[in-house]
This record gives C-alpha cells, sequence and structure tokens, in this order.
C-alpha cells in the first residue's frame, strides 16, 4: 500500500516494478542503485516493497565485521516474510553467504518471486574485501536464472560507480544502474505548491531531499521555513546535514576543513588555503578526496583559450551548500537557544548568497532546454574569468566543452528582488564579454532575470524563473 508521506519517485517505482516482473518470468535480475546520503535511497526501496506485496528480506549493512555482517543478515531473514523465516527465527543458522543465498533461491518461485536488498555495499566490501566475488559467486551458480530480484545500494558514489566496471568481479552482472537523485526543481515546485520564483529560492535552501521538503508546510515561506528550522536543533534542516558529514567524514579533519573553506563561498585554491589554514600538499589532497566523493565540484573558465587553469570550488548539492555557509557555523547559537542571531546571519547574507548559488542551477536548466532559440549551437553552459578576477561571465555557452571552436553565447544572471534586468546590466555584460577568447559578432547574448526586464535591451534573450522550471518539467 502506498505511504501518503512519500513524494516523487514515480519512474524509480516503475522501473523497479518492471525488474521485478522480469525476474519473475525470465529468471533473476540484478539491480544498482547509488545515490547522496539522505537522498532517499532506502524510504524508496521500501516503499517500492511495500507497494509489491513481494516477499523480500531488507538488510542494511553497518561497518561490522564480516562474520557479524552475516549474522545481522541471518537475524534479517528470520524477520522477513520469505516462506521458511520461522525456521531461521527457530535457530536455522548460515555459516556461509553462498548457503544463506542458495537458501533464500529454493524459497522462491515464478509465481512467488523474491526481492532481496543489500543496502550500503561499500560498508560490506570495508570489513569483507571478498565481498564482492563472493556476491559474484553468488549471482553465477544460485541467483542468475532463479526468480530472484537482487536489488544493491550505496552512498559512496565512487565507491559505486567502480563496482560494475571493467575489472571487478561483478563486471556484466548488473542488468540495471540508476542514481537516485535529489527531486528536481519542478519536483520541489510541485510538492511545497510554490510559483516559480518562490520555487528556485526553496530549491537554493533544501535542495531536493525528501525528508527536508517534507518539513516544510504548504504555504509557508522560505523566511519562515528557515526562521522555524534554525529555531529547533532538531529539525530536518538542521539534522539532515550533520547525519550527511558524520557519515560521509568519519574521521573529518582536513577533508572537512577543505569542505567548510568552499561552504563558506572561498572559490579559488589560494582563498581555500587560507580560509582552512592547510597546506598545499593537504589541500590539494582533502579537494581530490572531495571531488571523489561528489561533494565538491570543480570549474575552469569556459572558453576557446588553452591552459591557464583558473579551477573554482563550489559545494555540488544546493541543501548541503546552504547548509555548510548558514546552519553549521549557526549550531552553538541554535543548541544555546540563540536562533535569533542564526536567523539574522541567513537572512543578511541570503542575497548575495543566492545571487551566486543560482548559477549553477540557471547553467545546468539551459542545458536542458537547449537548443534555446537565439543561441545558436550552445548545448553546453559554464562561466568565465580571470585568474585576476578582474572579469567574470556568468554564462558562457559552446556547442561542446570538450572542443571549444567558439563561444556561441554569454550571460548575465541577476537575481534580485523587485529590481529588473537593466540596460546597465546589458552594457556590462557586452563589456565584459569582449574580453572572452572566442566570443565574436556573431555571439548571442542572453540575460536571466528573477524580476523581468527593462525595455530597450535589443537582441538580448531573455529567461525568467518560469523558463528555469519548465527546463525540469515533464
Amino acid at each position: 500500500m502506498a505511504d501518503p508521506g512519500f513524494i516523487g519517485r514515480t519512474a524509480y517505482l516503475r522501473e523497479l516494478s518492471a525488474r521485478l516482473a522480469l525476474a519473475a518470468g525470465s529468471g533473476g535480475d540484478f539491480v544498482l542503485l547509488r545515490g547522496r546520503r539522505q537522498v532517499g535511497k532506502s524510504r524508496l526501496i521500501t516503499e517500492f516493497l511495500a507497494r509489491s506485496g513481494a516477499r523480500s528480506v531488507y538488510f542494511q549493512a553497518a561497518r561490522r565485521p564480516a562474520r557479524e555482517e552475516l549474522a545481522s543478515f541471518t537475524e534479517a531473514l528470520g524477520r522477513s516474510n520469505l516462506t521458511g523465516a520461522d525456521l531461521v527465527r527457530n535457530g536455522l543458522q548460515f555459516t556461509t553467504w553462498e548457503s544463506a543465498f542458495e537458501w533464500i533461491a529454493r524459497t522462491a518461485s515464478p509465481d512467488d518471486p523474491v526481492v532481496v536488498v543489500l543496502d550500503e555495499l561499500p560498508y560490506l566490501t570495508g570489513t569483507n574485501p571478498s565481498f564482492e566475488s563472493v556476491l559474484q559467486l553468488v549471482w553465477d551458480h544460485t541467483l542468475e536464472g532463479r526468480p530472484v530480484l537482487l536489488v544493491v545500494v550505496g552512498s559512496d558514489l565512487a565507491t559505486m560507480e567502480a563496482v560494475s566496471s571493467y575489472d571487478r568481479p561483478l563486471y556484466g552482472r548488473v542488468r540495471m544502474e540508476r542514481v537516485v537523485l535529489p527531486l528536481n526543481l519542478a519536483e520541489v515546485a510541485d510538492v511545497l505548491g510554490l510559483g516559480a520564483p518562490d520555487a528556485v529560492d526553496a530549491y537554493l535552501t533544501v535542495g531536493g531531499f525528501p525528508r527536508v521538503l517534507l518539513s516544510w508546510a504548504r504555504g509557508m515561506s522560505r523566511r519562515e521555513f528557515v526562521r522555524e528550522g534554525l529555531s529547533d536543533p532538531t529539525s530536518a534542516l538542521v539534522v539532515i546535514g550533520e547525519r550527511m558529514l558524520a557519515a560521509e567524514f568519519p574521521d573529518p579533519e582536513t577533508a572537512r576543513a577543505a569542505l567548510e573553506a568552499v561552504g563558506h563561498g572561498e572559490r579559488s585554491f589560494s582563498a581555500l588555503s587560507d580560509r582552512s589554514g592547510l597546506s598545499g600538499t593537504s589541500l590539494h589532497r582533502a579537494l581530490a578526496l572531495l571531488r571523489r566523493k561528489r561533494v565538491i565540484e570543480g570549474e575552469d573558465p569556459l572558453s576557446t583559450a588553452r591552459g591557464g587553469r583558473a579551477t573554482r570550488y563550489r559545494v555540488a548539492d544546493p541543501y548541503l551548500r546552504f547548509w555548510l555557509r548558514f546552519v553549521g557555523p549557526a549550531l552553538a547559537d541554535v543548541e544555546r537557544g540563540r536562533a535569533d542571531l542564526a536567523v539574522t546571519r541567513a537572512e543578511d547574507g541570503w542575497s548575495s548568497y543566492r545571487g551566486r548559488a543560482v548559477e549553477p542551477l540557471v547553467r545546468q536548466s539551459l542545458e536542458r532546454l537547449a537548443p534555446v532559440p537565439g543561441l545558436g549551437r550552445a548545448r553546453d553552459f559554464g562561466g568565465y574569468w580571470t585568474r585576476a578576477n578582474d572579469v567574470e561571465v556568468d554564462l558562457v555557452g559552446v556547442a561542446d566543452r570538450r572542443r571549444v571552436q567558439h563561444i556561441d553565447a554569454v550571460g548575465s544572471v541577476k537575481w534580485r528582488d523587485g529590481q529588473p534586468f537593466t540596460t546597465a546590466d546589458a552594457a556590462n555584460l557586452r563589456r565584459a564579454a569582449s574580453v572572452v577568447p572566442g566570443v565574436d559578432d556573431t555571439t548571442n547574448l542572453v540575460a536571466v532575470s528573477r524580476s523581468g526586464f527593462v525595455d530597450g535591451l535589443g537582441d538580448v534573450v531573455r529567461l525568467g524563473p518560469g523558463d528555469l522550471l519548465n527546463a525540469w518539467s515533464g
């Protein structure tokens, strides 16, 4: 039965149902799901199992020693609704993973298929490096050909991406891989019942994490939500970010210092070094780890120029970006009952924060909308800046970022309350664009504004909040 508190995920549920039918009909199916922590992977699987009504066992790994993990899996079998689970509850034991899976396979039939969920595979392989090979043998000799749907889940994106790669034991076995993404802008707007401008603001505050979104009452303004969340140390706004970081970085020192510097708003390597206090070598390693875990992203200026990299870094997820900027630094105030100080800092810094935080969303939206009428062949979007930071262009559009031969579009983003994009903004855009390598007389101009546009902008392509929302609809 569907849970009324469950939001979105229709496409994922449909795909999982199709894989279960395939496993029942042709015998055996293997699904790999990965996604950021707290994005709702486990909740998705739980909802799927409830709606399908299938016999299943759900096992959550927990970085225990290998023998304890097997014992815990056995306990999960005893708690399950599998045929014969009472035998496990009454003392049936398994000395190996292979014997446990052989028993599971015998309980399945085409009319009564079984779903086996292994949640957090990286925890299992972390304490038992041979577990992938064990799973390969289990699949090859026991599960393949049987009416069993095996679903393997993990939060470490880099580790999970590598599981099915060519040189790994499970290569060629996985039948479907999916990344469980946060809810997108259109889904956030739908859940909260917000119009496009306010939906963008909500997205820049909580991203698409379902548990945080469910704590935002329909009709509540962004300011009210932030005030209420910061007034309660146990609120989803506060707690989810803490849990994400604690799980991702159990030994946080260097990586956490680098991440907090990026979250504070520093973007260049030198500024990050100054802010974090880390040496060049330590910072390089920390940034590499954060990028490998997909927690931060690094961008280089997009133009036809070669070399001279001036990489800038930013937190990849909008919610974690907001949390690191306004929530994490205020935890001491929140916990001692001075949420008013945290709220004031968040409101005072919101306008400047939002102006920069919206740029990645605009670029992603333009890529989804491409080709955009009036922007030529632009399919990939980034930004441009100089190493000295004396020139910065919010939007640069090219046909292919891997081989930039011409700049098809340049643009400016002005995400201001009650102030439209002006002729002065357009003049500043033209002036900055003139120094971007690859711009010529055929390069198109685009303006993106929260609050509309004045007359007299000429042939500048104009996009607003509704256009961003449309990019994610359907």
